[in-house]
Parts: structure tokens; C-alpha cells; sequence
């Protein structure tokens, strides 16, 4: 039996009034909540339907849907609302999707109108249903019963193929790590995020727990990387969690307002950032204002988290030691993660049934197994003088104060390295960017310096092409679009002497 289904039913049992569930204005209680997805689980069997598109903001009934279809056996396909109308359709038809729940019914009228089923559904708490014509049903590896998108560096992520055994081991290691006993959640992340979906509403499931998942505008999140601090601060003194899970770009901008005068909540017991390379100085920084942040790592092929440092076993700089339920080697630099594989990629029958994952990702691990990430085997540099130069790494240690908001460093084939630069307080002036640079270069090798840099008028963004669906610099673009000032730099015989 599905656990998470069976730890549901007992506390039904056991405390059926107790509230498990929070949203903007709502509540489920624990028999409440099991009530409405098996009422809805039966609601979809009957409608027949067997890959499930949920395009909606978080919500109870966001968590409701999941639950019923893991009731059902239905395949879950969430899909971001920050993803363009050409990623929906591709997600859509990638996914082979035969009917989309969604709180923004009129965003589908330019993507499916022509392929609509009509479906006589009504409403699921502000959810409504929408048949789809499929032109042909896309094979799916035996026992997918989630489908979670890439973020990827392209237009078209990849639909990555999960089963509930997969999740629900995650979200069981996650638990016994945290050891973080009835945690009271708030959902920061997408609820169509992997991380989010497991960490943020599995665990605290599983283990007595509380989930707070309100609405993206309660939060300060709009899109994929619209970010309202002052809103992110006032709903965490109004929930009080225990645990969140925060992006780098939101880890800088709360330490930015405890920099500010800011005082995170004393509930906060554990806070997981995670989803790129986070300078220790950041973290300490984070701690330091009272933040307990904790660093880790993982990937959708994964089934999300396999490494987190923790109160009992951490290194900050490292993104701590792998969990239970796997193990990682490292093989040419690459780190390669071993049990809990995903299915295999949607439609892609080559991928199927992995004995291990090749995560891209380049690494090492201490004498006392913590985990260090790098950077990507594809994003190294190479210096004219033959230096490999991981750009993460960089950037890593530019971010390592609430100074910069963003950083993409950029120098393969060049005597030097530059940098793109983006502050989190438009009026710091330039003199103290370039302090801050200056202190930063001198804990970096030679070869590694950043002897040149351009402050961007307008931040990168996923509206203009430059970053993926979760904020990360897609660097052949920026330097296509960025290229004449790139280039300045090298043309200045002046600073290529000092080089």
C-alpha cells in the first residue's frame, strides 16, 4: 500500500479534527482531507481519465489533486504556471495529458481551444476540468505515476517519469534526517517544483506535520523569478513555520533584509536552499542573522533530494552527505548517483529504467563523505593559458554576500575572466561592488580573478531569455546577447596587461 495514503488514514483515525492543511482561506482537517480525495479520486476514475495536467497556484486543492490521484493511480502531471504557452503545449503533448485541472481555465483558450473535449465537471474548489485530444497517447515507462518537467537550459524540458515509492523514500530520508517532529510548513516553492512536493508537503504528511500552501501573491512569488521580499517576510510572521525551502535568489534577499534590520522568526527551525551553488560566506551570513540554513542537493532524476547537511553533520561549502536511500561515486570528476533512479525520460524508451543517474554535475567528496559541488562538466572554461575555470565557482563567491543579486562570469579561450553583475540595492555604488570584488579575488587563484565587469541596467529574467524556469543563467545566450560588451573588455591593452 501506498504509505503516504496509509499514514493519512491513521491520523484520520487517530485525531480525524486535527488541521493538516492551510490555505489563503481554507483548511482540511486530517479526515477532511483524506475525505475530499478519495471523493475526488472516484470523481476522475469516472471520468476516465488516466495522465492529469494540474496548471494551478498552490492551494489545498493543489494538494488534494495529488493525493487523489495517487488514491486513483492516476499519473500526475504538475506544470508550472511560470512556464511560457509554448512549454505548456510541449508539456501537454510531451506528457501525452488527457485532461488538465487548472485555476486559470482562460490562459488555455490560445493553447488547447481547437483540441478541448467538452467535460462535465464543474468546479473542484476553484479548479476546473478540461478535456484534451491528444493526437496519440506517448509511452511512458511500467508504474509512472508522476511526470515532473526539467527546468532544463532549452525551451522543451524533459518530462522525467516517477513512481510514488520513489517519492515517498525521499520524503522517509528527508524525515529521518530532519528528525523535526510535527513540522509546521510554508510552501515558498511551487507546489509543481519536485523539491516543494516532497519536502514541502510529503514530510510534513508523513510525519505528523502541518502544510501551509497559500497562494503565490500571499508569498511575494509571481512567475519564476519575481520576487516581493517585504511580502516573503510578512507572510513568514504571519505563518510561523518551523521548516522552508528557499532558492538562492530568495536565501539573498532575506539576508539582504536581516542586513536591514530584519528579524527572521524564532519558529524556524530548519531551512533547506538548494537548486544552485551557494557560497559558505552566504550561508554563515544566514546564520549569523538567524536563518538555520541548510544546504543540499539533488535532482528531478533523482526523485529530488539526495545530499543535505544537517544540524548533527554539517560543512557549509559542501552540500552535506547523501541520504540513506542512496550512494554516490565519483567517476572522471562527474558525480554519479546510484539507487533511486527515475523511470526514464517521457517517450524515450533508450532512457528507461536507469541502474544510476549521470548527474552533469562536476564534484568531490571529503574523507568524511560530504558532498562538493563544482559546477557543470558542460559549463567549464578554459583559459588561453589552459586553466579549467568552473564558472559556478565563481559566481559562488561573488554571491557570497548580499551585495550581488546575480553574477555570470564568462572567459573561456581568454587570458581573464569577466563578469556580468546584477545588486540586490540599486543605489550601491560602484566603488563598493568593485571593493567587494577585490576581496574576492584575493582568496581566488590568478587564473580565476574577475579583472573586469558590467553592471546590468535590468536584471536577467526568464521573460527575456537569459535564465531557465528556476533562475539559472543560460550562458550561451547571455554572452550572444552580451557580446560586444564582453568583448570591450579584452579589447582594453591596458587591463590586458595587468592581466
Amino acid at each position: 500500500m501506498n504509505e503516504l495514503i496509509a499514514r493519512l488514514e491513521e491520523r484520520a483515525a487517530t485525531c480525524p479534527a486535527a488541521v493538516i492543511v492551510q490555505g489563503a482561506h481554507e483548511t482540511l482537517t486530517a479526515a477532511g482531507l483524506l475525505s475530499t480525495a478519495r471523493t475526488f479520486a472516484e470523481y476522475l476514475t469516472a471520468a476516465d481519465i488516466e495522465r492529469l495536467g494540474l496548471l494551478a497556484q498552490n492551494s489545498p486543492a493543489w494538494i488534494v489533486t495529488d493525493i487523489a490521484c495517487q488514491i486513483a493511480g492516476i499519473c500526475l502531471i504538475p506544470l508550472p504556471h511560470f512556464f511560457s504557452d509554448t512549454q505548456l503545449l510541449n508539456g501537454i503533448d510531451r506528457a501525452g495529458i488527457d485532461a488538465l485541472l487548472t485555476d486559470d481555465a482562460t490562459r488555455l483558450g490560445p493553447i488547447i481551444a481547437s483540441r478541448e473535449l467538452s467535460f462535465d465537471c464543474g468546479h473542484a474548489d476553484g479548479l476546473t476540468l478540461h478535456g484534451v485530444i491528444n493526437p496519440r497517447q506517448q509511452a511512458l515507462p511500467d508504474g509512472t505515476t508522476k511526470i515532473t518537467f526539467t527546468s532544463g537550459s532549452t525551451g522543451a524540458p524533459r518530462g522525467v517519469c516517477l513512481d510514488n515509492t520513489q517519492q515517498i523514500r525521499v520524503a522517509k530520508a528527508l524525515a529521518a534526517v530532519t528528525q523535526n517532529a510535527s513540522p509546521r510548513h510554508l510552501c515558498l516553492l511551487p507546489l509543481s517544483t519536485l523539491l516543494e512536493n516532497i519536502g514541502g508537503v510529503y514530510v510534513p504528511l508523513l510525519t505528523d506535520g502541518t502544510v501551509a500552501a497559500p497562494p503565490g501573491a500571499d508569498i511575494g512569488l509571481s512567475g519564476s523569478t519575481g520576487l516581493d521580499i517585504a511580502k516573503m517576510l510578512q507572510a513568514l510572521e504571519r505563518h510561523q513555520p518551523t521548516s522552508i525551502i528557499l532558492l538562492p535568489q530568495m536565501l539573498v534577499g532575506l539576508v539582504a533584509a536581516i542586513d536591514a534590520g530584519w528579524t527572521p522568526p524564532s519558529s524556524l527551525e530548519f531551512v533547506a536552499v538548494g537548486g544552485g551553488k551557494i557560497s559558505s560566506g552566504l550561508i554563515r551570513l544566514a546564520r549569523t542573522g538567524g536563518l538555520p540554513v541548510y544546504e543540499g542537493y539533488g535532482l528531478s532524476e533523482t526523485a529530488s533530494v539526495a545530499c543535505l547537511n544537517i544540524a548533527e553533520a554539517d560543512f557549509p561549502g559542501s552540500v552535506g552527505q547523501p541520504l540513506g536511500h542512496i550512494e554516490i561515486q565519483i567517476e572522471n570528476d562527474e558525480i554519479i548517483v546510484h539507487g533511486n533512479s527515475f523511470l526514464g525520460y517521457v517517450d524515450d524508451p533508450a532512457s528507461w529504467y536507469p541502474r544510476s543517474v549521470a548527474t552533469g554535475d562536476l564534484g568531490h567528496l571529503d574523507e568524511q563523505g560530504f558532498l562538493y559541488i563544482s559546477g557543470r562538466k558542460k559549463n567549464i572554461l578554459i583559459s588561453s593559458f589552459g586553466r579549467n575555470i568552473s564558472p559556478e565557482w565563481v559566481e559562488s563567491q561573488l554571491l557570497g554576500d548580499s551585495l550581488l543579486s546575480q553574477c555570470v562570469v564568462f572567459g573561456d579561450k581568454r587570458p581573464w575572466c569577466v563578469a556580468l553583475l546584477a545588486t540586490a540595492n540599486p543605489e550601491c555604488a560602484d566603488q563598493d561592488i568593485q571593493a567587494w570584488i577585490d576581496h574576492v579575488n584575493s582568496g581566488l587563484p590568478d587564473y580565476a580573478r574577475v579583472l573586469g565587469w558590467h553592471r546590468l541596467e535590468e536584471p536577467l529574467s526568464v521573460e527575456s531569455g537569459f535564465l531557465t524556469d528556476n533562475g539559472r543563467p543560460r550562458r550561451a545566450r547571455i554572452e550572444h546577447g552580451y557580446r560586444a560588451v564582453i568583448e570591450s573588455f579584452y579589447a582594453e591593452p591596458e587591463r590586458t596587461e595587468l592581466a
